[in-house]
């Protein structure tokens, strides 16, 4: 079993390759959006604190979303956990790290996804055109304008996670603009090792 957390600004990737790792080595994907969307119509208890807080829209707290993660963690393990838009500071990685030892889980590798800028907005409009052409929603803030604010954000609160997982010696680097199939390859190499 592996834990590993995908890191990289919007449009890199982490999505379609933890997709690959949740098909090809039967990894559980954690995704703080979807964790979020499921936990407000599950009934649950925290499940109603989510919807309390989105309701009123405001953003849900970091105590919240550790809570989620650790009703997911004492789930079914299956092949092992992929963090994907969880950590997003150094906050939030320490209180990951803090509930992972709890409960006697370990983090293998933070793998980030190297991408340029430029590229990043080329991928993200073309990812609308495609959606929009395919009949399927187009997400909001799939636009540049959007994608601007959504990359300050990024390099302001979880470039910073670099670091921290680098000084842990868990950081693994990856050619995010590598074909889809090499970076999946990498990613693999990097998790068989």
């Amino acid at each position: 079993m592996t834990n590993i957390i995908l890191l990289g600004p919007p449009g890199a990737g982490k999505g379609t390759q933890a997709a690959r790792l949740v098909e090809d080595r039967n990894m559980i994907q954690l995704s703080t959006g979807d964790m979020l969307r499921e936990a407000r119509t599950s009934g649950t208890e925290m499940g109603n604190k989510v919807a309390a807080v989105m309701d009123r829209g405001e953003l849900v707290t970091d105590e919240i979303v550790i809570g989620l993660i650790r009703e997911k963690l004492e789930g079914d393990e299956k092949g092992g956990f992929i963090f994907d838009g969880f950590p997003r500071t150094l906050a939030q990685a320490d209180a990951l790290e803090a509930l992972m030892e709890e409960m006697g889980k370990t983090l293998d590798c933070a793998i980030e996804l190297r991408v340029r800028d430029e590229v990043l907005v080329d991928r993200i409009v073309n990812r609308a055109k495609e959606a929009a052409a395919a009949g399927k929603p187009v997400r909001a803030d799939d636009n540049e304008e959007s994608l601007k604010v959504r990359l300050m954000e990024y390099y302001k609160k979880t470039s910073p996670l670099l670091g921290y997982y680098h000084a842990k010696k868990k950081l693994q680097r990856v050619d995010g603009l590598a074909e889809m199939s090499v970076v999946e390859a990498s990613i693999k190499a990097i998790l068989d090792a």
